[in-house]
């Protein structure tokens, strides 16, 4: 809940600084500025995407409040990892058949729940498996992975690059805003010097809304949801890594420790630590 700690923050430190001026904040309350700015900025972001992608930045807006994998999922995911090349060398590749082709049904993916309810690695995992199982050609399945890999990343990638260009384009409509407060305001060019005051105060709300909108909020959803875009093919490419070993035949803890060393070093588990998750189970 990072971003909402961040959220808090940027409010906290605006709306602090503006009253510690004696800064009115009756004349922040602009629905009209705001209804413009966020009405357009939305019609625009619709009119500039597909549906796949509007469907992805909804998802991607709903992740951006949870964190990327923690260094219990890389410990979880080493173990399963583990268990299921441990149970290759011990019986054979097709021993495992039934774990990745249903892998909700499967003691061994059961044991891990962090893992069991990350479907996408489930299926990595499975599909990568299933097609060694199905050729015994393991030459291509690294280049397999790694096209697997950067589809999902691209994918990962689109709705944070459209709520960018959403952030992007808000100072441009706080500046229509803006501008329409100055016609409004024009109108009334007879009135009172304490009325066109408010007018005018208005209308520069309208820019000081699509700025904030822009850097203090939109902005950084955007960039989460690339962060967590960045970390997730981390988390995929240690995968990788001990996949391709294994598949090329190397022992299941020297395997492993090829997707140990792809993680980073913040959440890599270290070799003890990983031998305990190991014995536990």
């Amino acid at each position: 809940m990072f971003i909402l700690l961040g959220l808090l923050i940027v409010f906290g430190s605006v709306l602090g600084g503006f009253a510690m001026v004696n800064g009115p904040w009756h004349v922040l309350l602009q629905p009209a500025e705001l209804l413009i700015i966020f009405g357009a900025g939305c019609g625009a972001f619709i009119a500039s995407n597909s549906a796949f992608t509007l469907k992805l930045t909804l998802k991607a807006l709903a992740h951006s409040f949870k964190n990327g994998p923690s260094k219990a999922q890389y410990t979880e995911m080493l173990a399963l990892l583990y268990g299921l090349f441990a149970k290759m060398q011990r019986e054979g590749i097709i021993s495992v058949e039934k774990d990745i082709e249903q892998p909700e049904s499967s003691a061994l993916f059961q044991r891990y729940p962090l893992m069991a309810k990350d479907k996408a690695a489930c299926f990595f995992i499975g599909d990568t498996l299933r097609i060694y199982l199905t050729t015994g050609n393991a030459g291509e399945l690294d280049k397999l992975m790694g096209v697997d890999m950067s589809a999902m990343h691209e994918e990962e990638l689109l709705p944070a690059h459209a709520v960018s260009h959403m952030a992007e384009a808000m100072p441009g409509m706080g500046i229509v805003a803006a501008v329409l407060g100055v016609v409004v305001t024009m109108g009334l060019i007879g009135a009172p010097p304490a009325e066109l005051g408010h007018h005018i105060g208005a209308a520069l709300v309208g820019t000081f809304l699509g700025i904030l909108l822009c850097y203090g909020i939109i902005g950084p959803f955007g960039a989460k949801m690339e962060t967590l875009a960045e970390e997730r093919h981390l988390f995929f490419r240690a995968i990788r890594e001990a996949v391709a070993a294994a598949v090329r035949g190397s022992s299941p803890i020297v395997a492993l420790e090829y997707g140990r060393r792809a993680i980073p070093l913040a959440f890599r588990p270290s070799f003890l630590e990983m031998e305990q998750k190991l014995k536990s189970g």
